[in-house]
């Protein structure tokens, strides 16, 4: 029991400190990091110890398949080039500079250990940049780069760490044969992951159950990642892909039901998991100290700000460079212009590190040189990036102007797209309406379908938003009335709950949509 006494108060402080983060509009994460310092040193709470085997392999494959199941492919791959430079690139080198940093200031740290801290702190998570970038109209290129780059190099840090481990348990590893095993992880890990998304979109069109189908991603996330483990490949590498094929076939695979079902879980999930793994490390952080007590504070904290300035400062000495050389070359600079000094800021600024350098910095073994120092580190490098840049990340974009001018209404490509498909059913309609028997049927509400496609032509040619907004708010207002009236009706002549909840169901999802389109058209 205690340990389930113990998992129920985390989730509802986590709850709290999320609530207290949403009212002082910060990144949550800022708040359950220090909420879980401060948490430590309340008297009387146990010391919380996690196995360091169940911090990667627990926490981090949901996290990166939700995120990759989440991605736009073909913004991604129209953008490869941008990502993979962030992602790959700006990773290795801001794990080298801080290595460097880290064995000059710890002379007694052996190389391995310094380039596993600086594996552990050079991926950027987009989860504390999310809450900034979604409530400003900033380029859509710019979050599309952000995101993509924080579900690539989560890999790319995740396997340097794990040879850096490997060489730290040798006594050491060839440079030739570390770059040939990157490559042979890497690959191995895109073919299982390739082989599970498969397999588990295959089961998805046999299952037709949204619980069934929503238990097997769950299943295909944690199988993937601990296959390509056991054959010694990137499980990392392999949930990612596999999140990317899940993500792209579902749309012919999986049931609008079973969407709507396995969305709900996933989010859920993301929320207690991400803000557990911030929690944990700041419970723990007073058993580390307690075992740095060897170490004078000054020591302690000249090296956790040099660190951190090291993380900071690589990653702009990375991304300027990194904008303007390829664009020397004609053809990357005609058909990729290049970005304004702004824009380049608020990358080289989006740099706050997360929940993955949290999991791998509690995923050290438990006998690997100077492990509570380097977790010490990673917890100071992650709350400082956190606190300075997650901060000020929305003031970096306004004071530079990065900022898009807000649109009114419904965009042009929604609207364009709600228009093919206003025609595609308008086009159905009236073919059934020419049908023997069901003619008289159609016919009766094809005037409906036209006038649906009217709207929408309207809108898509820029005009027709008023009328949208008001039909709109007209049936928002009918559904509620008209929930009321099934409420009364259920008081009043006794309808079953469970008919009352399928009702319900149908008038929830009908004012979700329209609140979402209302969204689109803001008052």
């Amino acid at each position: 029991m205690a340990i389930v006494e113990a998992v129920l108060a985390l989730i509802a402080a986590c709850i709290g400190f999320a609530l207290l983060a949403r009212r002082w509009q910060l990144p949550y994460a800022v708040i359950l990091v220090v909420g879980g310092m401060a948490l430590a040193f309340v008297p009387g709470l146990p010391t919380v110890t996690l196995d360091p085997q169940l911090a990667l392999a627990f926490f981090v494959p949901p996290l990166l398949q939700a995120s990759a199941w989440r991605t736009d492919w073909r913004a991604f791959r129209a953008n490869l080039r941008p990502i993979l430079l962030l992602a790959v690139g700006c990773v290795l080198f801001t794990a080298a500079v801080v290595a460097v940093v880290a064995k000059a200031l710890v002379p007694g740290l052996p190389w391995a250990a310094a380039v596993a801290l600086g594996a552990i702190v050079a991926p950027p998570d987009a989860v504390a940049a999310a809450a900034v970038l979604k409530r400003l109209p900033i380029p859509r290129r710019l979050v599309t780069v952000l995101e993509g780059e924080s579900l690539v190099n989560d890999a790319t840090a995740l396997v340097l760490y794990r040879f850096a481990i490997a060489a730290v348990a040798a006594g050491g590893v060839a440079l030739g044969e570390a770059a040939g095993s990157f490559v042979l992880v890497a690959i191995g890990g895109i073919a299982v992951g390739w082989a599970i998304g498969w397999a588990a979109n295959w089961s998805y069109r046999r299952l037709d159950d949204p619980l069934l189908e929503t238990a097997t991603s769950f299943i295909a996330c944690f199988g993937s990642f601990l296959l390509a483990e056991a054959l010694h490949l990137s499980g990392v590498i392999a949930v990612v892909t596999t999140g990317l094929v899940m993500g792209q076939l579902q749309h012919r695979t999986i049931s609008p039901e079973t969407r709507m079902v396995a969305r709900a879980v996933w989010n859920f999930i993301e929320f207690v998991l991400t803000s557990l793994i911030f929690i944990l490390v700041g419970l723990q952080l007073r058993g580390i100290l307690d075992r740095l007590g060897d170490r004078g504070v000054l020591e302690l904290t000249g090296l956790a700000l040099a660190v951190s300035l090291a993380l900071i400062v690589s990653r702009f000495l990375w991304v300027f460079p990194a904008t303007w050389l390829p664009r020397l070359l004609p053809s990357v600079r005609r058909a990729d212009p290049m970005p304004t000094t702004g824009e380049i800021i608020v990358v080289s600024w989006a740099g706050m590190r997360g929940v993955v350098s949290l999991a791998a910095a509690l995923a050290l073994p438990l006998g690997f040189p100077e492990r509570d120092l380097l977790i010490f580190l990673a917890f100071c490098a992650i709350l400082a990036t956190l606190v300075l840049q997650g901060t000020t990340l929305e003031w970096v974009i306004r004071r530079f102007r990065v900022e898009e001018r807000r649109r009114i209404g419904m965009s042009p490509e929604e609207a364009r797209a709600r228009r093919h498909v206003a025609r595609a059913t308008l086009a159905e309609v009236e073919r059934r309406a020419e049908d023997i028997l069901e003619g008289a049927v159609a016919r009766d509400i094809v005037g409906e379908y036209r006038e649906i496609a009217r709207v929408f032509h309207g809108v898509a040619d820029g005009g027709g938003q008023a009328e949208l907004e008001a039909r709109l708010r007209i049936r928002l207002a009918a559904l509620r009335s008209g929930r009321a009236a099934l409420l009364d009706h259920h008081r009043d002549d006794g309808l079953t709950d469970e008919l009352l909840a399928a009702l319900e169901a149908e008038i929830d999802l009908e004012e979700l949509r329209i609140l979402r389109l209302l969204g689109a058209a803001p008052s």
